[in-house]
Formats: structure tokens, C-alpha cells, sequence
């Protein structure tokens, strides 16, 4: 009904005289069916040689397209880099970030087989989708059709990436500039269930919270006690498992831990301080995570969606690290 009166908007305007052009509201499932039709086959096909050898690459894939939807939308801008290093990849939150050579390489087959038709930020979006997978993890639809963008800053990471020390009242409004709302919130922080990090982004929670020695009462002390074993008060480098007893394995074990105090951040734990995130969580422990990967599924489909180019917005890069 939205198209039909859109569409009964532009025919009367035109009528009138006034110049309109049709915006393109939507991605397409079929959208590479004609021009490359073994566009997704090629992308699969990739991603599963890599993850197959390393499944680790299933949570760094996952992690960067989330940095990339977040920091000027599903624009691949994130793959870019920068002669000057002030590119969104060279900001501190993304220096961590891995799996840069899965995107390349599906772009490389992508250009062998349809040149300049497939853009990174589409191959981006499979990937990570097909990574999940190979590790078991749910599938979901990858609308396609998004173009590359043509800018890419370190400032724009700093200032749009949702942060580990975030509270939720941060969280919600982070979520919700992308148009996300705070069931989003708590469905995809559920991506934590894969991954590490390390002891610099925990150390001050569990050694000086507050500045007097003591440590994050939002914290599980058993908790505390089994970090402080792992990261000593002068270790930045030590790595911790993001959803520990199950990090390898796509569930809903994230949510037994976090319900549980034990949230490895500080944007973890507070999870618990809002009443629809906090119910989210326990419902998930009460039913085994019984519609945990459909609302995932359904979230990710949104986030793909997030402040996205299409039509003649910015370009199909030849190499997902330049601009043409």
C-alpha cells in the first residue's frame, strides 16, 4: 500500500510538473540472479574453505560487519585503507579486527567471474553471513544490491562504534540512531555467545573500577576471581573467551552468563539494567534459547539494511581496500 501511494505521489506531481526521482527503497534477494548468478555460490564457496581451517574467522567476520554497518552504514568502508592511517580500520576498536583476507579473496573470484558487478559491501554482508554458518550458527537472508562508499574515517568509528564500557542508556541510543531498536539490542549482543577479546578491555573492571582498588559490583565475584587467575593487573595482551565454557560454539550460552553476572563487559552486563533487555535474557535461559537464532536471523536482516547506498550512491570497488 506504501508503494501504491508513493507511486500515486510521483505520477500526480509529475502531472503538476515537479521533477521527481523514485527513490530506491530496498535491497533484492535476486539482485545479482541475472547479472552474476553465481554471485552468493563464489561467496559461500570462499568463506568456507577459509572458516573450515580457521573457525575463529566466524566471530572476527561477524564483529567486522557489524563495525561496518555501524560507522556510515553497510558500505564496505571499513575494508578501506588509508596511506595516512586515518581510516575507520586504524581507529583502536577495529585494530583487532581479522578476517580481512576472506573479503578480499571472494572479491577476487567475484571479479574473475562478473567484473565490477559485485560490491564489497554486498560479499562483506555474505561472509559473514556464510561464516556463521559454516560453524553452525543460523542462517539468514542477505538482501543484495548495496553500493561501496567512497569515504571512510577514523573519527566516524570512534564516534558511532558501541562501546565495551557502554551503559545501556548508551547502548539503546546507539542502537536506535541506526534504527535499531532494544530487542535488536539484546538479540544481536547475543553474537558474544563466539569470539575472544582481551584483558585491556577488562583489567579496570575486575582491579580499579572505581579508583579505590575494588571491582565492578554489576560482576559475579567467582567471576572476578577467575579473570584475576588470567589477567594479572599489568597483562593487556591476554586473551579471554567472550562467552567462556561455549566461546567456539553458536548458542544461547551467552545468556546463562550474562544472567549470571558474568558478563565479560561492561555492555554485556548491563543487559540486566533495563526491564525488555533483562527479560530477554532470562527468557532465553528459561526456554534453552528457543527463539533465540530466528530473532537473530531477523536482526541481522535489519542491521544489513542500515543507512545503506544504492541506485548511483557511491561505487562498485575493483579492490575492496581502494577506492576506483
Amino acid at each position: 500500500m506504501a508503494s501504491k501511494n508513493l507511486l500515486a505521489l510521483v505520477v500526480l506531481l509529475s502531472v503538476l510538473g515537479v521533477s521527481v526521482a523514485i527513490p530506491k527503497l530496498s535491497l533484492d534477494l535476486d539482485y545479482y540472479r541475472y547479472k552474476c548468478p553465481d554471485a552468493e555460490r563464489i561467496v559461500r564457496r570462499v568463506t568456507e574453505q577459509y572458516v573450515t581451517r580457521k573457525p575463529s574467522l566466524a566471530a572476527a567476520l561477524l564483529r567486522m560487519y557489524f563495525h561496518d554497518c555501524f560507522v556510515r552504514g553497510c558500505d564496505g568502508s571499513v575494508l578501506l585503507k588509508s596511506p595516512n592511517k586515518d581510516a575507520e580500520r586504524d581507529a583502536i576498536p577495529n585494530l583487532s579486527l581479522r578476517g580481512y583476507e576472506v573479503v578480499d579473496a571472494a572479491k577476487t573470484a567475484l571479479e574473475k567471474k562478473c567484473p565490477n558487478l559485485v560490491s564489497c559491501a554486498d560479499v562483506l554482508a555474505l561472509v559473514a553471513r556464510d561464516a556463521v554458518v559454516v560453524i553452525k550458527g543460523p542462517w539468514w537472508p542477505v538482501p543484495l544490491g548495496r553500493r561501496d562508499g567512497r569515504i571512510s574515517r577514523l573519527n566516524d568509528a570512534l564516534q558511532h562504534l558501541p562501546s565495551p564500557f557502554a551503559d545501556i542508556k548508551t547502548l539503546k541510543k546507539n542502537f536506535a540512531d541506526k534504527g535499531l531498536n532494544t530487542k535488536d539490542l539484546v538479540v544481536l549482543s547475543g553474537g558474544h555467545t563466539i569470539g575472544i577479546s582481551n584483558c585491556a578491555l577488562v583489567n579496570a573492571r575486575i582491579y580499579n573500577f572505581t579508583g579505590n582498588g575494588d571491582f565492578d559490583p554489576a560482576m559475579n565475584p567467582s567471576y572476578v576471581r577467575e579473570l584475576k587467575k588470567k589477567c594479572k593487573p599489568t597483562d593487556f595482551r591476554s586473551t579471554l573467551d567472550m562467552d567462556p565454557g561455549s566461546a567456539k560454539k553458536f548458542d544461547t550460552h551467552y545468556f546463562n552468563v550474562v544472567a549470571q553476572k558474568k558478563g565479560l563487559f561492561t555492555s554485556d552486563s548491563t543487559l540486566l539494567d533495563d526491564f525488555e533487555t533483562k527479560l530477554y535474557v532470562q527468557t532465553q535461559v528459561a526456554t534453552g534459547g528457543i527463539s533465540f537464532n530466528k530473532d537473530f536471523s531477523d536482526s541481522m536482516v535489519k542491521l544489513g539494511f542500515v543507512q545503506i547506498l544504492t541506485g548511483k550512491n557511491g561505487e562498485i570497488r575493483k579492490k575492496c581496500a581502494f577506492v576506483n
